[in-house]
């Protein structure tokens, strides 16, 4: 079971800028977190921070009893393969094919030279086409990448993530740049991968309402601090303008329904 614990875990940009603030934090096994705040609140630094894409300055970060901040070498990769990861930019190379894409989250299974001349086994493949068909694209397997449209791409991406056959999927602004009814199917494949196979989601999301349908646990940053964290049923109106510092404006609180 991955239990994340963030122990008076400090970020200190070079300039000054505090992007973390002395954050204690706990998110188990199989919850679905939303991270609310204005940008530059901390957000991508508290996400990213998981799985090292950003280091912390002071403090300690554990999955599973095993502290990730000091982990190296093997052990930092072994730690970050348990770890998904979705970019609102998808992050795919669209030159290649959807599958090949969805492969490349079995990369940390494999020597690098297998990984160099494209060696993957059979199992990988069936691994990777059960991942485009949970998430409704498996028949886009061996299209381009960039034939597809920006929803489809970033299914491609939840699934190139799932191939990792993770505990864990972090979603940085996943939807950011997608319709409302790709938003919506979006999140509803995340959901749905949370349920199901019980793998913890955290994401950053800018809508109110899209953090309050998906969401079971809320947490709300200003300047690097946690100014909220509870159920979403705590998550009120009022709770929201604590977060934001002020009244939610409505193109915040749209949602999809």
């Amino acid at each position: 079971m991955s239990q994340i614990i963030f122990n008076d875990v400090s970020k200190v940009y070079p300039n000054g800028h505090v992007g973390l603030d002395h954050i204690n934090l706990e998110i188990n096994q199989g919850e679905f977190i939303v991270i609310v705040g204005l940008s530059g609140a901390g957000k991508s630094t508290l996400l990213r921070s998981i799985n090292r894409l950003h280091e912390i300055t002071s403090g300690d970060i554990s999955i599973s009893g095993q502290s990730i901040t000091k982990a190296k070498g093997n052990k930092l990769l072994l730690m970050r393969r348990n770890i998904g990861m979705i970019f609102q930019s998808f992050n795919l190379v669209k030159r290649s094919s959807v599958i090949r894409n969805v492969l490349s989250g079995r990369v940390g299974y494999h020597p690098t030279w297998k990984m160099v001349l494209g060696l993957f086994p059979k199992e990988d493949k069936q691994i990777a086409l059960e991942a485009l068909d949970r998430v409704n694209i498996v028949e886009k397997a061996y299209n381009r990448a960039d034939e597809l449209s920006g929803g489809q791409q970033q299914r491609v991406s939840i699934a190139r993530a799932l191939a990792q056959e993770p505990e864990i999927i972090l979603a940085d602004e996943p939807v950011a740049s997608l319709d409302p009814l790709t938003t919506k199917q979006v999140m509803d494949d995340l959901q749905r991968i949370n349920k199901e196979l019980g793998i913890t989601i955290v994401v950053n999301l800018h809508f109110v309402d899209l953090a309050r349908e998906y969401a079971t646990r809320i947490i709300g940053l200003q300047s690097g601090r946690i100014v909220f964290d509870g159920p979403v049923e705590q998550a009120t109106d009022d709770a929201f303008s604590r977060i934001y510092g002020r009244e939610i404006k409505d193109d915040e609180k749209m949602g999809v329904n």
